[in-house]
């Protein structure tokens, strides 16, 4: 039942709140856990929380999470109607004077936030998950690859579900150039997608 499938999944929030299954939590503020409605059809699964999303310990709610809002609103996705979780749980970063800048989770990293991932997946059970850029999909699929050569076909997880692999919105913020032809390719991965789990 829902109330069960609720406390089940405030259970394993509540535990991830403590997690020191690698060593990102000494220098993290604190565990960004994913959120939104348990009975999503759609999981988004990003890289990591970045210092907005550390310090409000809340997922993409930074730059690239308003980019990302933009973007399933111009696919016609309701984000409210999505999960959203991270392969990473807690920031990982260099201190530059004052700022902190983003630093990729390693292979280790990864693997040991792997299994907050698989509880998420377990309770929600999405018909599509995505994986939005290439720690994601390492994270989901357990072994590298470029987002160029997993991106739009559909993969299965184990589970027998649909994933797809895109970009990580914080690319897009990254293009110089071409950044208007990144985002209707990003928002075209997005409609499709959401056109097969309609």
């Amino acid at each position: 039942t829902g109330g069960n499938l609720t406390k089940s999944w405030e259970s394993l929030r509540a535990e991830a709140m403590h997690c020191t299954r690698c060593h990102l939590h000494q220098c993290a503020t604190q565990t960004v856990f994913g959120e939104g409605p348990l009975g999503a059809d759609i999981v988004f699964v990003g890289e990591q929380p970045g210092d907005r999303e550390d310090l409000a310990g809340r997922p993409f709610v930074g730059p690239a999470g308003q980019l990302f809002d933009r973007a399933l609103a111009d696919a016609g996705i309701d984000r409210e109607r999505t999960y959203v979780t991270n392969a990473v749980k807690h920031f990982k970063f260099e201190r530059r004077g004052k700022r902190r800048i983003h630093d990729k989770p390693n292979a280790g990293e990864i693997a040991a936030c792997r299994w907050w991932i698989d509880r998420e997946l377990a309770l929600i059970r999405p018909r599509i998950t995505v994986a939005l850029g290439a720690t994601a999909a390492h994270s989901l699929f357990g072994r590298t690859g470029t987002v160029s050569t997993l991106r739009g076909e559909a993969h299965q997880m184990p589970d027998g579900t649909e994933a797809w692999v895109t970009v990580h919105p914080s690319y897009l913020l990254r293009v110089r150039d071409s950044r208007q032809e990144e985002y209707q390719k990003f928002v075209e991965d997005l409609r499709r997608i959401g056109k097969r789990s309609a």
